[in-house]
């Protein structure tokens, strides 16, 4: 199949042609299809294999044939759990809209709410948001949703997982009833496939890997090492092999400060990105990242959804996390759009049940590897793992899901001299094969 084959006008056949692309992904196949129908739509796929350009290719064919009912009043809202992916999803309708009459814009914490009042007020067809500044909008009567035809729900795990329900709840009450739902996600757990039973209307399933599964051209292992040895570890393994470009993870914005100093102390060039960091300056440290003038990037999970890093060769869990569907998510930043790419793990033995429970997950062992000089004290006992999301929440497989907004959530006051257009710069939408 190619994207010809998919009934798409000629303006985003030539933007998608473009940026190279001329066959659709699974998911991209099936779903675009049945959104093209009309129809409200489940959507699951392995992360890194299209599922943006699922909707958005869509949702741009419908809103173009169709005549505009208010020039002012967002005709699609599109709600991510995270800033990052919210200016990635936008940018996306940008690429594949640009031959087409349509305005967007992201609107999320962090950034001065001004410009975003002023773009909102002078109207636009397709709004993405996150929960949090999209509230605040609400609450100053920036926008109304009550011209909403099309809602799409992204990351919906995730947004279950950073405690954003009530404030989707709130949403939902202001759009109206008959429009068009599409749930898109990595994985679909219980709770979300709750929510789908109360927003869409007879939807469509589609699920073209088996859930919580891990991308085929990602090898996986796993070093054993006592904690206070971690960090010598992960320089070694970044030495000996030469890896110019790792994203490596933390559980704690307080541990990924502290090992990015460390490294850059060691000379290995990093930087931290984590929701304690101004917008600009996460920003500023994803694009560095990604043009390679940094060889690490130390994030906690704000970074496992959402960020699309062309080629990215390397993922590290410094920390494994303590839900084990992050694991998924984290891992899903390398082998994208076809690439293969390495995820280690560096487990000590307060992670042993961890490491359990993902393995349980995935329904595999995972290789375990060992660095000679680096076995592990069989004389250290296991402690319990304590950080601001799972405290207390130990002896409970994979941890809880937290209820809580999380600090690293949108909707933060913060000022940045660079929103979302310094962002657009940086992000790459991996979502067909190349045209040869």
């Amino acid at each position: 199949m190619h994207f010809t084959d998919l009934g798409l006008r000629a303006e985003i056949l030539r933007a998608v042609t473009d940026q190279g692309y001329d066959t659709p992904t699974p998911i991209q196949a099936q779903a675009i299809p049945l959104v093209l129908a009309g129809r409200d739509l489940m959507a699951a796929a392995q992360t890194g294999t299209g599922k943006t350009a699922g909707f958005t290719l869509p949702i741009l064919q419908l809103l173009s044939t169709r005549p505009a009912a208010s020039r002012v009043k967002p005709r699609v809202l599109i709600l991510t759990p995270t800033r990052e992916l919210a200016a990635q999803v936008e940018q996306s309708v940008r690429t594949y809209g640009k031959h087409l009459s349509l305005k967007s814009m992201a609107v999320f914490g962090g950034v001065s709410i001004g410009p975003q009042q002023k773009a909102l007020k002078s109207g636009v067809d397709i709004l993405v948001a996150t929960p949090g500044r999209l509230l605040d909008h609400l609450g100053q009567r920036n926008v109304d949703l009550s011209g909403v035809e099309i809602f799409i729900l992204d990351e919906a795990d995730r947004m279950l997982d950073m405690g954003f329900m009530p404030d989707i709840r709130k949403v939902i009450a202001l759009i109206p009833k008959q429009k068009q739902s599409l749930l898109f996600s990595a994985t679909f757990p219980d709770e979300i496939r709750a929510l789908a039973a109360s927003l869409l209307r007879d939807p469509q399933t589609v699920e073209v890997a088996r859930r919580n599964a891990t991308a085929d051209l990602v090898t996986q292992a796993v070093y054993h090492v006592d904690k206070a040895r971690k960090r010598d570890l992960l320089m070694k393994l970044i030495e000996d092999h030469s890896w110019h470009q790792v994203l490596v993870f933390t559980r704690t914005k307080h541990g990924a400060n502290a090992l990015s100093e460390k490294l850059d102390k060691a000379g290995i060039s990093s930087a931290a990105i984590h929701g304690n960091k101004s917008q600009g300056a996460r920003t500023r440290a994803l694009a560095d990242f990604k043009s390679l003038k940094l060889n690490v990037l130390v994030a906690t999970d704000i970074a496992a959804r959402g960020l699309d890093i062309d080629q990215l060769p390397h993922v590290v869990n410094y920390e494994l996390p303590n839900v084990p569907e992050d694991y998924v998510h984290r891992i899903g930043r390398t082998g994208r759009a076809g690439s293969s790419g390495e995820a280690i793990s560096l487990v000590c033995v307060d992670e042993h049940s961890l490491l359990r429970d993902i393995e349980r997950l995935l329904k595999q062992d995972i290789e375990k590897r060992q660095m000679p000089g680096f076995e592990p004290d069989p004389s250290i006992h296991a402690e319990p793992i304590e950080n601001g999301r799972n405290k207390g929440r130990q002896g409970k497989p994979g941890g809880q899901r937290s209820g809580n907004r999380s600090s690293q959530g949108p909707g933060k006051p913060v000022r940045s001299s660079r929103g979302p257009a310094a962002q657009r710069n940086t992000t790459t939408q991996h979502f067909g094969s190349r045209a040869r």
